[in-house]
């Protein structure tokens, strides 16, 4: 698939697939990076067109500002993702932040009369629906970093070295305030297909806040768990490989017309 100049900002190839096959897109979590997902798209590149999208405030994006909320960056992958039209089966893969995310962008899909992705698999977040009251965003630098840490998907590394912080914490701290500020409508229902994945022991989603992704579709829901926390997809890697192998596997051959 020849990409857009547009496309290219968002969409990161790290390894060719088939011809044929599905196309999955890889949408990261918080202050997360395209390149979170190196080891995990080679991994599945034999199975499809894997993509990892590059939301804008990090790594080769750095200068461009961090979205604060997730409608305008929604819509924005939206048109990307509706440029992609081929006869590919699509699937949208979301960890955390980038779940809700994938879902808003099916939503957009949806309305705007676009083929629809052929499922939607949300890990590591709760439904929509489901509210706790967080405000990290609004945390001072010290304690905002920390709360990096205790998460585990950050580089200890990193959170120890000044320079690096100052590039990850802004935008980091935009994607909190992102999603923490997210209330979908009462109306926030698909058409697509579910596959929730957690972490048994994920303090940020229960399993029955995980459960609750069945209100927001009209198709099928499943919920697998993992074992592992937050970022269960790191240690399970070839657990959660084969779960997403074995879902790609079972899509239709061609996307169906809309």
């Amino acid at each position: 698939m020849g990409m857009s100049a547009d496309s290219e900002r968002w969409l990161r190839r790290f390894q060719p697939g088939p011809a044929s096959g599905p196309r999955l897109l890889l949408f990261p979590h918080a202050g997360g990076s395209a390149s979170f997902f190196v080891p995990l798209a080679k991994a599945l590149a034999p199975t499809g067109d894997v993509l990892a999208v590059q939301y804008p405030g990090r790594q080769d994006r750095r200068l461009e500002a961090a979205h604060t909320s997730i409608g305008p960056l929604a819509d924005e992958l939206a048109e990307v993702v509706g440029g992609l039209e081929d006869d590919r089966p699509l699937a949208l893969f979301g960890h955390s932040l980038g779940a809700i995310v994938a879902f808003e962008v099916t939503r957009r899909l949806a309305a705007a009369g676009r083929p629809a992705p052929a499922v939607l698999i949300v890990s590591g977040r709760r439904a929509p629906s489901t509210v706790r009251d967080e405000s990290y965003h609004r945390l001072p630098e010290a304690a905002f970093i920390a709360e990096l840490g205790s998460l585990g998907g950050t580089d200890p590394r990193i959170l120890a070295e000044p320079e690096l912080l100052e590039l990850i914490v802004p935008p980091t701290r935009a994607d909190y305030q992102a999603i923490e500020t997210y209330q979908p409508g009462a109306d926030a229902v698909i058409d697509v297909p579910v596959v929730a994945l957690i972490g048994d022991t994920d303090t940020r989603v229960t399993t029955a806040e995980a459960e609750r992704w069945r209100e927001h579709t009209t198709a099928s829901f499943d919920l697998r768990h993992f074992t592992g926390g937050h970022f269960y997809l790191i240690d399970q890697q070839p657990a959660l490989v084969d779960t997403l192998t074995s879902v790609l596997s079972s899509l239709p051959a061609s996307q169906p017309a809309p």
